[in-house]
């Protein structure tokens, strides 16, 4: 953590998608490392009851933000008031998203539109929006992606067309960017503790849902954030997050087929438990 500690101290830092998970721990550990936060997300209640926490460790209070990075215009709103309140924006971080699962017969193509319209036009919102201020202070771009944007499987095809299209945009714009001396840093997480998995088709949080994926393989959110912001500090263009994503990875480019013998069957189960799970 030492390499990312100094280098975020009196930056500027807008997270969208901040409310809960990686956003929020974001929010915890870069305010314990002197930056400035505009924290932005659906839910102001929530967004509001973290900002206060952190106010009380002792950090300046973050400014809060509602929007909706589906929607036009919110995302110029909280740039300018991050601006206005902060003096400049060193730092944004794209990390608003959510997954739509099910199989390709059960999906309808409204589906795969309301994929993308969060997971890949809401990041295209946040970096249009923010690009000029970023590059008044040469600042970072921050893109979570997912290794399903590496690994594509049975019953995910929404979530993870829309996390390859995130890493094919990462790579066409890292140089274009890097031409204005502004740093753009794709993050592509494994399975971390969040509330992804219990956001149903429609963009919905539903507490209820269990989350399907074995505890043993669920990384703490803590330790992959420090690795996260370990990872832009130093400027790395794409950063593998969790041991398991990036053993996902490996086998992907150097044995497809065993990932193909191993995902035969549709991962449909997280849709199951969201639709069952009570209302």
């Amino acid at each position: 953590m030492k390499m990312s500690r100094g280098y975020f101290s009196g930056k500027s830092v807008l997270i969208t998608g901040a409310s809960s998970g990686i956003g929020e721990e974001l929010a915890r550990q870069l305010a314990r490392d002197g930056a400035t936060l505009t924290l932005m997300a659906r839910r102001r209640t929530v967004l509001q009851t973290l900002a206060d926490d952190i106010a009380s460790s002792g950090a300046p209070a973050p400014l809060v933000v509602d929007g909706d990075v589906t929607r036009d215009g919110d995302m110029e709103r909280a740039v300018a008031e991050t601006a206005q309140r902060w003096g400049k924006l060193d730092v944004v971080i794209a990390n608003a998203g959510f997954g739509v699962v099910g199989t390709f017969r059960d999906l309808s193509i409204e589906d795969y539109r309301r994929q993308f319209e969060t997971n890949v036009f809401g990041v295209l919102r946040t970096i249009y929006a923010a690009l000029t201020e970023i590059e008044k202070t040469r600042g970072n771009v921050v893109i979570i992606g997912s290794v399903a944007g590496w690994v594509s499987t049975p019953g995910t095809s929404p979530y993870a067309m829309s996390k390859f299209a995130l890493r094919a945009l990462a790579d066409a714009i890292t140089p274009e960017l890097r031409a204005v001396d502004v740093k753009l840093t794709l993050i592509s997480p494994g399975f971390v503790v969040s509330n992804i998995r219990r956001v149903d088709n429609q963009g919905a949080f539903q507490a209820d849902a269990p989350d399907v994926i074995p505890a043993w393989l669920v990384v703490d959110t803590a330790k992959a954030v420090r690795q996260i912001l370990k990872a832009v500090s130093k400027g790395k263009r794409e950063a593998i997050i969790t041991g398991h994503g990036k053993i996902l990875v490996a086998l992907q480019r150097f044995a497809p087929w065993a990932i193909r013998a191993a995902t035969r069957k549709p991962m449909t189960r997280r849709h199951k438990a969201i639709t069952d799970a009570p209302r």
